[in-house]
């Protein structure tokens, strides 16, 4: 456990800090971030395009390790798209984070490659995943497509966690990265979740206003089903005392690596103790009424809701300064709610699903000045007992004062494999409220 405090790599940073101002390095290279990918997909780690704007910001918490990528012409289908961000965690988490990054979406595209079954059929199981009619007539047709897809993406998940196990050049036994990604094809959208990253989607109500739905659920260990199948393994969940509301899973018989998630890539120490690399798959048939897809890493769902965060994508002038804006008005968020805490990694990718058109017709007031929430952000002068979040996603080696935990009640499940979505969240639910202890975790319908 000692040698994974040890890791350390010399890392190309993008971005230095000065005071708090980031100073961006311009890119003298652009094929460092746009370069091909397998059969011909355009590869971007970095930069936007007509669709997709994308950023990601080193925070004050030491190496940045956050990754994201985006295949066009995923598949060489020139209507399919995949998206990934990737939260690295652990003294190797960056380099896990990049790992997954780069070898993934090759493994999915290769896979998928090779199916018998149509991509231009429509994505299986629709009346289940999210309550939408399905035709009759299409059913078995629908279900079998879905059913590769989701195995598909099982697999490579899979292969993909065995790989990096085996790779000796990277140190994984106590590091690992989350991973959110979707696939999209025309109207067909999948999403594959692991960890505590998470996919938004903003939709139009019946009164056409706009709305966030989440297309994932944060795989915390503190929800029910979760914490039955890490119990159930030997491993620990709980909160240190200094953070009543970050439940982390522990080893049997040590305190580490205190985990604040249930699911990953790597941290093999603890694969034996309820800790897995299975994703959760999700399918979405898009209407008009959606607009775009959000995914982020923690650096700024910590921060924002679901519904600010839309409305700040919403008022870009320009859909290419999207995921630049959002980062920007999270760090803004980081500073003024916890001025004593560093500032987290923040990575973002927003898919446009419709060529641009504006989104809010009402006063750009309304939608991009985040005072309406936080009337101090513009403000530096905080006060000093302001409330601090410097938490970890791993705590190495530390002492942790066990108290008891109880399993969430039986009807207080939250999350499962079954592919049900997470419930709507509106414009007037614009708060996620943390879990004081197990027995407070939110029904999820």
């Amino acid at each position: 456990m000692g040698a994974c405090c040890s890791c350390h790599r010399v890392e190309r940073i993008d971005s230095l800090y000065i005071e708090d101002e980031v100073i961006e390095k311009p890119i003298e290279d652009e094929e460092l971030y746009v370069r091909r990918g397998d059969h011909g997909a355009c590869v971007r780690l970095q930069e936007s395009s007509k669709y997709v704007s994308t950023f990601i910001q080193q925070g004050k918490k030491g190496t940045n390790q956050d990754a994201m990528t985006v295949w066009e012409n995923f598949t060489g289908d020139r209507d399919m798209l995949f998206c990934g961000v990737f939260d690295g965690h652990g003294p190797s988490g960056h380099k896990v984070a990049r790992y997954v990054r780069d070898l993934l979406p090759s493994k999915l595209s290769s896979s998928c490659k090779g199916s018998n079954v149509s991509v231009s059929t429509a994505v299986g199981e629709a009346g289940d995943e999210n309550g939408d009619n399905v035709d009759s007539d299409s059913d078995k047709s629908q279900n079998q497509f879905f059913s590769s897809w989701k195995a598909r993406i099982l697999k490579s998940f899979k292969e993909m966690d065995e790989e990096l196990e085996g790779d000796a050049a990277i140190e994984s036994y106590c590091s690992g990265s989350t991973a959110v990604a979707v696939i999209k094809q025309k109207e067909h959208l999948i999403i594959a979740n692991l960890g505590d990253s998470r996919a938004v989607i903003c939709t139009r109500d019946d009164q056409d206003l706009l709305v966030a739905e989440q297309l994932t659920v944060d795989l915390k260990p503190n929800l029910r089903s979760e914490f039955e199948r890490i119990r159930s393994c030997q491993g620990r969940v709980m909160a240190m005392d200094g953070e009543p509301n970050v439940y982390r899973v522990w080893m049997p018989d040590e305190d580490c690596p205190g985990l604040a998630m249930a699911r990953a890539f790597g941290d093999f120490c603890l694969k034996d103790f309820g800790l897995i690399s299975t994703p959760e798959v999700y399918y979405r048939k898009l209407t008009e009424k959606d607009e775009f897809v959000v995914l982020a890493t923690d650096g700024i769902w910590d921060v924002l809701s679901n519904n600010e965060v839309i409305r700040i994508v919403a008022s870009a002038s320009k859909r290419s300064m999207a995921a630049r804006l959002l980062v920007d008005r999270a760090v803004r968020a980081w500073r003024y709610k916890y001025p004593c805490a560093k500032v987290d990694d923040c990575a973002v990718v927003c898919l446009f699903l419709k060529r641009q058109r504006p989104l809010l017709t009402k006063s750009l007031s309304e939608v991009t000045e985040l005072s309406l929430t936080y009337p101090e952000l513009g403000s530096q002068n905080y006060i000093s007992s302001a409330r601090s979040d410097d938490g970890l996603d791993t705590v190495l080696n530390c002492q942790v004062k066990e108290s008891p935990a109880e399993v969430p009640a039986e009807n207080e499940q939250l999350a499962d494999s079954s592919g049900n979505l997470p419930r709507r969240e509106t414009l007037i639910r614009n708060r996620r409220r943390p879990t004081r202890n197990l027995e407070n975790v939110e029904e999820r319908t």
